[in-house]
């Protein structure tokens, strides 16, 4: 595993250096990377390290949606307001009938098919748009309307709903019932997650103003209890949402204590220097090329057929603000990448043996190799000539 690891770091960051001085995204040359080491070419990496590929992705989103926690002002996400919680269903929601519309006609599948499809494509990737809107946040670009807040916001609950969709549908694929109760766990989801992240945040400033530690220990402990609700989150079946509740402990802790708050999102900035290569090289290494070989155009029109609709669910969740058409623009770019959910969840309905396992999982390794990197790499293109 050790030497697994070494490979992963090393041409990781290596290949990411190499995108940068290419003025391309570095996770573009991490996800090259993951797919040439990884078992489906080159086949580098000890099955150690891919049997808890999983584990390590999400140790990684832990990360950084902390690092985003810390970092937002309460005050600037309620400024946004109405837009937010729009954009926490409403793309994906316009996504998922783009697909149900185009799909069939394109792939000859079946609707439930394409339902199913959909609701695995139109989950936004908080691991590729979190890192850029911190880094407009410290730049100060899009401060006057609250533009990284408001996808920051929204990239953190569209997750959670478009997963609770994908176990519906597939459910229905299945030939189960589905109950009312799925759809009232989506609100409760979201409401607990934040409940409870309150809480824990308020305990935490408490308990950190009565003992002194280094801050190295804080971010230890703030680790630990967020990998402690992401296993409560798998371990029980109550609709709560663990990632959720992390972002919430870090915005608790800056609402009430900004210098700590400040302090200790510099840790989380030195701990996702190797987590974002651990995070895009194993998504990498879950991509199995063949399929995306094996697509064919039809498929390829398809993921940038349902991109047109995200983008117009979108814009359908910024009318009556005061955004300009260029801030508009931007937003509808950045809400366009993909990648963690593709990978952690394009393979379900393959091992589920659902007629439709193969051509869901395909798509998903083409919706990752073509929005991840062209959805960073026109963020940061596009921000200082969209944004003031």
């Amino acid at each position: 595993m050790l030497l697994s690891i070494a490979f992963v770091l090393i041409f990781g960051m290596f290949s990411g250096w190499v995108c940068k001085k290419l003025n391309l995204p570095s996770l573009l040359g991490m996800i090259i990377t993951g797919i040439l080491i990884g078992p489906h070419i080159f086949n580098l990496l000890d099955d150690s390290i891919l049997n808890i590929s999983s584990e390590l992705r999400r140790i990684a989103l832990i990360i950084i949606l902390m690092r985003a926690g810390l970092s937002l002002d309460l005050n600037d996400l309620k400024k946004v307001g109405r837009p937010a919680i729009l954009m926490c269903f409403l793309p994906a929601t316009v996504e998922i009938i783009g697909m149900v519309v185009l799909a069939p006609k394109l792939l000859g599948i079946s609707v439930i098919d394409a339902a199913i499809m959909g609701s695995v494509v139109a989950a936004v990737s908080p691991a590729v748009i979190v890192p850029k809107m911190l880094k407009l946040m410290e730049e100060g670009y899009g401060k006057e309307n609250s533009i990284p807040q408001l996808i920051l916001a929204g990239a953190s609950v569209d997750d959670v709903f478009v997963i609770v969709l994908f176990s519906v549908f597939t459910s229905l694929a299945q030939g189960a019932s589905v109950s009312i109760k799925s759809f009232i766990d989506i609100p409760v989801s979201i409401g607990l997650g934040i409940g409870v992240g309150i809480i824990i945040g308020i305990i935490l400033n408490q308990f950190f103003m009565k003992m002194r530690m280094r801050d190295t220990s804080k971010t230890v402990i703030l680790l630990s209890i967020a990998f402690i609700l992401v296993t409560i989150e798998d371990k029980f079946n109550i609709p709560f949402s663990a990632l959720i509740s992390v972002m919430t402990i870090g915005i608790t802790i800056q609402k009430q204590r900004e210098m700590l708050a400040t302090r200790l999102a510099s840790k989380f900035n030195k701990l996702w220097v190797p987590a974002e290569v651990i995070l895009f090289v194993l998504v990498g290494a879950s991509v199995d090329i063949k399929y995306a070989l094996s697509a064919g155009v039809a498929a390829i029109v398809l993921i940038l057929g349902v991109m047109v609709f995200r983008m117009a669910g979108v814009y359908l969740s910024l009318l009556k603000t005061h955004l300009s058409t260029k801030e508009r623009i931007f937003c509808m770019i950045a809400y366009t990448p993909k990648a963690t959910v593709q990978a952690a969840i394009g393979g379900v309905p393959l091992q589920m043996g659902l007629a439709c396992g193969n051509i869901v999982l395909t798509v998903a390794v083409l919706a990752i190799l073509i929005t991840a990197p062209l959805g960073a790499f026109f963020v940061d293109l596009s921000y200082k000539k969209l944004l003031k």
